[in-house]
């Protein structure tokens, strides 16, 4: 037998990706190779031979520990964070006596009950995959062992073995096809869990094995393949199969990969190339990695700090304990000797150090881990016992599968979303048509009578009884015989490649490739076409009643170039006939000049489909004479057979016969998107957040989908398609497209800056005349300092709205290591992002493009095993638990029913946890120091020898009694706005990405003030109790005086301050907050009581301390003003930084208010995110400016034809609230966004993102605006236009200064009460309420948008001064 014995050229691309990615490995299974594979050899039925090499076998390990690893592994783990190591080390030194003040239980008790807890967790995790790994290894499989089928674990199987599979079965590893009991060696099998989709696809066996059905003969056949090495390309397999002397060339249409399911075949026979780990599917999913947030991440350089800060502190105290033996100890060592192993001051000073290392680590106590635990837990319950995120049609609800992640949810800033099954429901509907000039499906006026669904049962008994359509013009057409209708469903019946399924009399089942094929055929049923069977060679329908089975004589099949698909068939009457449907960019140029009058109605028609979001196709047929068909057959056949440009000629041959066809009409299709997809895309984007859609679909099927979840808008400045297949013209499209965007970012500008001049001009200012540009008469509502910048060669001077789609041939090379600079630069420039034909692989290599590039958040959502890699790779995984299986669940973080919820996930959920873990932080930094800081400073005054200033006991209690369920509380109920609130101002959300609530600047914030409390909390008891003395006259300068007065002070000033902290009281709050005051001085009384005195003599010296202490005026008094300095302050700066520079949320707080005090009693209630938007779908988005768009995958490759502009039915109401109240209070966020992220461009539409809105510049498109995005509909726009201007007028004019200098903002409180008669009797109130919504809904996107549309929106607004 000959041989391989170099590897093939055309397979290094193959094989060098592998080797880089070998050193990566896989997490799971057990493989032997001890090299580099460069290409693999199986023999059939030889399991001897296979061994040899090696092979890796079909047992799959996700697991991360067994039995003996668990213990070991997992400290080790743990130990990698460095607070862990660093309580240890500080245990090991409380074991030392020398050293020691403290006891050794306060540390190891809290430590081990860290530990224990996560190392449960971690158990628990890996239990479930173990549970995983064991249900799949176990799973049966028949497998031919000499010459009988036999049952055999999936874990047994082995590289060699030939496998028998059965309908509805698993595939159990990459398996070469040897035969079938279908005709022609063809399966059918369906590929959700590799690639997301739930359409079959055909595979069929080399022709010389597809008669090998039987054992017997599978037995003796010992065929070598020799193929690639292991690798990650789903689409592609390359090699050969050696048998009987002869060679057969193998490709991908001859495997069943692992993960695919066999349907609608009877059984199949295959035999295993790749296992386990090799396989296809394990090659794609990415390794299991340990999540931590970036808070967790500062955490631990805060910790080394702190460690270093407490170093710092023992060796100045070390050093003075050194002087003061040195100068003052020695003058009383007989009294004070040392300790026997002290003999000199400089060891005492040694020992003293150390001492105070012990006594000062509580700046970082272990109870800040638990309590961090803690609060994430709750968070955790909190979205799982969500009910709005719960979806009652698949009785689903939200799940936090993690602990970990919580409060980077508030961080996020860009989400890798699949589509299929993510953002769509994966279902098409057959909506509208066009037949011979003739509109069809038309809805009747809203206001008028709705029409009635269509029963075709009488008329047909075959029709699916779930398809749903209303024209009945369209039905009485067929029924009568319209010639062209019945052509036109006979070339629906015909052309395609679905798959039919009769499972009893008359109940058919369609398998489609593609979603929208199974709408046309399905469509083409209900309407008397109805396609019963097909063979390799014939189709059967049933036309009318009648049974006609068509010789099938080509099928000239799509691709992404010919964008239309063709069969040609041969009808019983010996008539043959070309059917082809297609994109109409490209089937409408091949039509005979005759249909020039029906062209200009269809394409009329298609412009109207597309302006309402569907997806079109165009139909046309040709009769072909029995010489023509033979003519083009033998071109066709030498085409097929060439072994070079085999592709082209039969694009060639196919373009040829293509010519000269007749119109038929066109379809529309409706590809039904998941509830709220595009308003909660809108929302997100609002919120910063950038939306990539990663699918393995074709690229027009997501475009299409891109434009029905408006991530794709017709008002976009420009859409790029990156289609390059070499890694030059990649790279010199991406340079275009960059080039192209800061043409028009010039000229945008240059356009604004000459209207601006214009408007000025036209308002009577000469040059050089001073005005108000901010709120200047006659409504002119533009912001000098909202010009975009001049453009530059910098990316960051891009302003517009682009998208880029790049496809998965074109990204393989962006993504290599030279050219991913400009992707990202190019990308991350752009408002949308859509990559096509992409493998799992490159989907995490995105998403860790981005990671590695922008320092961002990033979180990855969707819903198949195809999605795992990427989900495992982003630092937030979301699975939906779609239709796809449970494989992106088990993966994901988080996991709920509905696109929908990510929305709530994020803008409410993660912004609290975020917002609470922040706080939590703040605040337990603040009082730790404020407590361990007084020990420093008692240290001068006690001469160095490291006696505390409070009992053991207050020093054991302090962070686990007195101060932890207060924080505890405002850690896990905390909240700024209501949950409402968070969905209706989105540019809530911008803090956490800019992690501006806790960084290293807050931190040092937060110390200093606790540095400036142990100071005040020291020496004000200190400096009064020195001289003060009891109304008897005894001194009150002693030691337990001063150490009760400073204890009870510390406990009263941190219980103010986390008083004062707490944005939301709840019952848990004022329980624990008081209940914690209160038990400090029981625990105290307590203490020094006379009855455990008398049990516990040596403990519990100190009888009546307390009492006697407090009992005294002047301790009171010096509590008293002990907490007044350390509060007043605080409340000052608050009060000041509120009225000076409020945040967005004090804004928003400020506009609840204003509205619960004008709201009638017994009033509205304020909705969800979701009120008002019900309507919104009904099946489909309200109609859209939209692009002509096709269906089935059949789209243009650069451009979308012609746009047809028309208003959007989104609108604004509260969101423009948020932009105005964010108008002066968020400058700070986007400057400060500016400076710290140089891949976002400034902003030129406001501060506040613009949402989609029907803006066209004129004042009647406000009224009866409601928001879509949350808030309620039934807030007239005087109220919300009201509070907006009380909103201003609560904002000083200091806090609406920008970075550049521009005239301060000049609009004049209203007086509620007076609000009312200012609309409606004085024009001036109505003018300048109306200018206060002008300018939140057009303050700089009108502005923008003018220089697109020349029509300047303050013109159209501008009304008379008064």
């Amino acid at each position: 037998m000959t041989v391989l014995t170099d590897i093939p050229e055309k397979w290094l691309p193959v094989v060098l990706p592998i080797k880089k990615k070998k050193k990566a490995g896989f997490g799971g299974g057990k493989s032997k190779k001890k090299r580099t594979e460069e290409e693999r050899r199986v023999k059939a039925n030889d399991r001897e031979h296979n061994e040899k090499f090696q092979y890796a076998n079909n047992c799959i390990v996700t697991s991360k520990y067994n039995i003996l690893t668990f213990l070991p592994v997992n400290l080790f783990e743990q130990f990698q964070e460095v607070a862990n190591t660093y309580f240890l080390f500080l245990l090991i030194l409380q074991l030392i006596p020398q050293i020691s003040s403290l006891s050794w239980f306060t540390t190891i008790v809290p430590l081990a009950l860290v530990l224990s807890i996560t190392a449960v967790k971690d158990a628990t995790d890996d239990y479930f995959r173990h549970k995983s790994d064991n249900q799949v290894n176990n799973r049966q499989s028949q497998v031919l062992i000499r010459g009988s089928l036999q049952n055999e674990k999936w874990m047994n199987v082995k590289v060699g073995d030939i496998i028998k599979l059965e309908n509805n079965q698993f595939v159990a590893a990459d398996l070469l096809l040897l035969s079938s009991t279908e005709p022609h060696g063809l399966c059918y099998i369906e590929t959700a869990e590799l690639d997301g989709e739930t359409n079959m696809k055909v595979r069929q066996s080399v022709s010389v094995t597809a008669e090998l059905g039987d054992p017997n003969n599978l037995a003796s056949f010992d065929g070598e393949v020799v193929c690639e090495p292991p690798n990650n390309k789903l689409d592609r397999f390359c090699g050969t199969l050696y048998w009987r002397e002869k060679k057969y060339p193998l490709t991908n249409q001859n495997m069943l990969l692992r993960g695919c399911v066999l349907r609608n075949t009877e059984a199949c026979y295959g035999l295993v190339i790749f296992a386990g780990p090799d396989t296809k599917l394990m090659q794609n999913s990415g390794r299991t990695k340990f999540k931590r947030t970036s808070i967790d991440r500062l955490m631990n350089t805060l910790v080394l700090w702190i460690f270093g800060f407490l170093v710092c502190m023992g060796v100045i105290l070390a050093v003075g304990n050194a002087v003061w033996e040195r100068e003052v100890g020695s003058l009383f060592q007989s009294y004070l000797p040392w300790d026997p192993p002290v003999d000199n001051f400089m060891f005492s000073a040694f020992l003293s150090f150390w001492s105070y290392i012990i006594i000062l680590n509580t700046v970082v106590p272990i109870s800040l881990y638990v309590s961090v635990e803690v609060i994430r837990l709750g968070h955790s319950y909190f979205i799982n016992w969500d009910r709005q995120m719960f979806c009652s049609r698949c009785n689903t609800a939200a799940e936090s599968r993690t602990t970990t992640l919580n409060e980077e949810l508030g961080q996020v800033e860009y989400i890798f979303s699949d589509k299929t099954g993510t953002l769509t429901q994966n279902i098409m509907t057959f909506n509208k048509c066009s037949i011979n000039g003739q509109t069809y499906g038309e809805v009747t006026d809203p206001l008028g009578k709705q029409p009635k669904r269509l029963d075709f049962t009488p008329f047909n008994p075959l029709a699916n009884p779930d398809f749903c359509f209303y024209d009945e013009k369209l039905l009485e057409s067929v029924k009568v015989g319209d010639l062209h209708t019945h052509e036109f469903f006979r070339l629906l019946s015909l052309c395609h490649t679905v798959m039919s399924e009769e499972k009893s009399e008359g109940e058919l089942v369609y398998k489609a490739q593609s979603p929208d094929e199974g709408a046309l055929v399905t469509a083409a049923r209900n309407f008397g076409f109805v396609f019963r069977s097909r063979t390799p060679g014939t189709i059967t329908t049933t036309e009318m009643g009648r049974t006609v089975t068509y010789s099938l004589l080509a099928i000239l099949d799509f691709n992404n170039i010919r964008k239309r698909m063709s069969v040609i068939v041969r009808n019983p009457e010996g008539r043959i006939c070309l059917y082809c449907k297609g994109a109409d960019t490209v089937l409408l140029e091949r039509l005979h000049p005759c249909n020039q009058e029906l062209m200009s109605i269809t394409s009329d028609h298609l412009n109207e489909y597309g302006a309402d979001g569907l997806r079109t196709l165009a139909l046309a047929y040709r009769e072909l004479s029995e010489d023509e068909w033979e003519a083009w057959s033998e071109s066709h056949r030498c085409a097929d057979k060439a072994t070079d440009c085999r592709e082209d000629r039969l694009a060639a041959a196919y373009d040829k016969i293509e010519q000269d066809m007749k119109l038929l009409g066109a379809t529309a299709i409706e590809d039904k998107l998941q509830e709220g997809v595009p308003e909660t895309i809108a929302l997100l984007s609002l919120a910063n957040i950038k939306i990539w859609v990663l699918t393995g679909d074709k690229q027009e099927t997501a475009v299409n989908i891109g434009y029905s979840c408006k991530m794709l808008t017709d008002d976009m400045t420009e859409v790029f398609i990156i289609g390059g297949h070499t890694v030059q013209s990649v790279r010199q499209e991406l340079r275009s497209a960059r080039e192209r965007m800061m043409e028009l970012s010039r000229g945008k500008t240059e356009g604004m800056e000459a209207w601006a001049e214009a408007c000025f001009m036209g308002n009577g200012m000469k040059d050089g005349q001073e005005g108000d540009c901010t709120t200047g008469r006659g409504s002119k509502q533009l912001h000098c300092s909202s010009l975009p910048p001049s453009a530059s060669g910098d990316m960051d001077s891009i302003s517009g709205e682009f998208a880029l789609i790049i496809s998965g041939h074109s990204l393989a090379h962006a993504l290599e290591a030279d050219m991913e600079a400009e992707f990202v630069s190019t990308a991350c420039a752009c408002k949308a992002v859509i990559c096509c034909r992409v493998t799992p692989l490159q989907k995490a290599q995105v998403v860790e493009l981005i990671k590695k590039h922008k320092k961002a958040v990033t979180l990855a959502i969707g819903d198949g095993a195809n999605d795992v890699s990427m989900i495992k790779s982003a630092h937030i995984g979301v699975g939906i638990s779609g239709q796809e299986g449970i494989q992106a669940v088990l993966a994901s973080d988080y996991s709920f029913a509905q696109f929908r919820f990510l929305q709530r996930l994020l803008l409410v959920h993660g912004r609290w946890s975020y917002l609470r873990m922040c706080r939590f932080l703040c605040y337990f930094f603040y009082k730790n120091f404020a407590f361990t800081m007084v020990h420093f400073w008692f240290g001068f005054f006690c001469g160095f020898s490291a006696q505390t200033v409070y009992d053991q006991f207050f020093i054991t209690l302090y962070n686990i009694v007195y101060t932890s369920l207060p924080v505890l509380a405002m850690g896990v109920f905390d909240q700024d706005v209501p949950d409402h609130r968070s969905l209706e101002y989105p540019k809530l959300y911008e803090p956490g990405q800019l992690n501006l609530l806790f960084n290293k600047k807050e931190f040092f914030i937060c110390i200093t003030q606790g540095i400036y409390t142990s100071v005040v909390l020291f020496f004000v008891p200190y400096a009064v109790l020195s001289d003060a003395t009891q109304s008897n006259g005894v001194p009150l300068a002693d030691y337990q005086t001063f150490a009760v007065t400073t204890a009870t002070a510390l406990v009263i000033v941190v219980s103010v301050q986390i008083a004062l902290d707490t944005g939301f009281w709840t019952v848990f709050n004022h329980m624990f907050v008081w209940g914690s005051v209160g038990s400090y001085f029981t625990i105290m009384f307590a203490l020094h009581s006379q009855t455990l005195f008398r049990i516990f003599p040596n403990q519990f010296r100190f009888i009546g301390s307390a009492q006697n202490t407090l009992l005294q005026p002047v301790v009171w008094l010096t509590i008293a003003l002990a907490t007044a300095v350390c509060v007043v302050p605080v409340l000052a700066f608050r009060f000041l930084k509120l009225d000076l520079k409020p945040q967005l949320s004090d804004t928003v707080r400020h506009t609840q208010l204003v509205r619960q005090k004008r709201r009638k009693p017994g009033g509205r209630s304020i909705g969800g995110a979701w009120r008002g938007t019900g309507s919104v779908s009904e099946g489909r988005l309200g109609a859209r400016g939209g692009s002509r768009r096709s269906g089935y995958a059949f789209s243009h490759q650069e451009g979308f034809g012609e746009l047809i502009t028309s208003g959007k039915n989104m609108r604004l109401s509260s969101l423009a609230l948020a932009n105005f109240a964010s108008k002066h209070s968020s400058s700070w966020i986007e400057t400060l966004r500016r400076k710290k992220t140089n891949h976002t461009p400034p902003s030129t539409s406001g501060e506040c993102s613009p949402a989609p809105s029907n803006v066209s510049g004129t004042c009647p498109a406000l009224s009866n605006s409601s928001s879509v995005l949350g808030g309620s509909q039934e807030t007239p726009i005087e109220e919300e236009t009201d509070a907006a201007v009380v909103l201003s007028s609560s904002s000083h004019p200091a806090a609406s200064e920008p970075a550049e200098p521009r005239a301060p903002a000049q609009v004049a409180p209203v007086d509620s009460s007076t609000s009312a008669a200012a609309r409606t009797d004085s024009p001036g109130g109505w003018a300048r309420s109306l200018e206060t919504v002008q300018e939140a809904l057009f303050g700089r996107r009108g502005c923008a948008s003018a220089s697109n549309t020349q029509v300047p929106p303050c013109d159209a607004t501008e009304t008379p001064p008064h």
